[in-house]
């Protein structure tokens, strides 16, 4: 039996497009001592897929030929460990294949769940992402405004949800006007303005009378410039990603920095998920309460089939999708 891979061909130097990529055909991995085989259900699709392909960040850079890494949902159909049987549900940094090989121990088991795929979006990456950024970084307390830039991302969906259920005012920056609407219409979002419209800053400022206490960066850029400007003192902004700068030949930066952030006092804190493991739990439980009671919607986007999995990643990129995008490469076990 063949295993199925998609290998980047050759890095991007600007835009990412499914020419960088290919489809191909592998023999099976062998199974050595403390391994386990696993069958890959779903994968995650995230921005930060495309910043490995820049470098290495808190994470080996992808080089040409490599398998493309990824974060997946897999059934353990092969063991040589007493660790995990056949059949487990586990986590795993894999690759975009049918099957990969991991040591036992870098893989975690995962609770049996209604629905599969919420293992990757509100209690995986995308709900603990957005959980521990912004009650463990931004501070927000009852009352205060928050921001949040790629609000209809499968990041920042989730951070103005948990915002309102702090009491918190909650303003997007979303895409379009059809996304601004499902925004606030479908998510609750107090309001959501577009970063397309040439108003951007008055359209922030309108929103948000009293300025911007916590702000959720997922893009950077002039985004992050505009939203500088609005900031109320001792401010907290926390530094998720920056996909407006992933995918592009000449990125754009804050041109107010460092003075506002030393004139306002401001706090910026970048972060990644794996800090705050140890709060996992906490995570998780609040994200079950919300979902429980209502105050949270859990929105997908899956693709289906591991070949499609570069045109996944590059529509994310260019923000067609609503909510976490993953893809399906093999149906959920029976």
């Amino acid at each position: 039996m063949n295993n199925r891979q998609i290998v980047v061909q050759s890095l991007p130097d600007g835009t990412l497009t499914e020419d960088h990529f290919a489809l191909q055909e592998a023999e099976m991995p062998a199974v050595g001592d403390g391994e386990v085989l696993l069958k890959t259900i779903l994968m995650s699709i995230d921005a930060a897929n495309r910043s490995w392909m820049q470098g290495a960040t808190y994470r080996d850079a992808v080089k040409a030929g490599d398998v493309m890494a990824t974060y997946s949902i897999c059934e353990v159909v092969e063991t040589n460990s007493p660790r995990v049987a056949v059949g487990d549900i586990v986590a795993a940094e894999a690759v975009w294949a049918d099957y990969v090989v991991r040591p036992a121990h870098k893989v975690e088991k995962l609770p049996k769940v209604d629905q599969l795929s919420h293992l990757i979006s509100v209690y995986g990456i995308a709900g603990k992402t957005a959980f521990h950024g912004l009650v463990s970084v931004g501070k927000p307390m009852a009352g205060e405004t928050i921001v949040v830039s790629a609000a209809a991302g499968s990041v920042g969906g989730f951070v103005g949800q948990i915002g309102k259920a702090l009491g918190c005012r909650v303003v997007g920056i979303a895409g379009g006007a059809e996304k601004c609407k499902w925004v606030v219409d479908e998510l609750g979002f107090d309001a959501c303005v577009d970063y397309r419209d040439a108003g951007l800053f008055k359209a922030l400022r309108a929103e948000c009378p009293d300025g911007i206490d916590v702000y959720f960066d997922n893009v950077g850029g002039t985004v992050l410039e505009t939203v500088l400007a609005l900031m109320n003192d001792k401010g907290r902004i926390a530094c998720c990603g920056a996909i407006s700068q992933y995918d592009t030949k000449a990125p754009t930066g804050p041109r107010n920095l460092p003075g506002l952030v030393v004139v306002k006092r401001l706090r910026m804190e970048g972060f990644i998920v794996m800090d705050f493991a140890d709060d996992d739990a906490k995570a998780i439980r609040a994200l079950q309460t919300w979902v429980r009671n209502g105050q949270i919607k859990v929105t997908e986007d899956i693709v289906e089939g591991l070949e499609n999995a570069p045109k996944a990643l590059i529509g994310l990129l260019a923000g067609d999708n609503k909510g976490k995008r993953m893809v399906r490469v093999a149906a959920d076990p029976s």
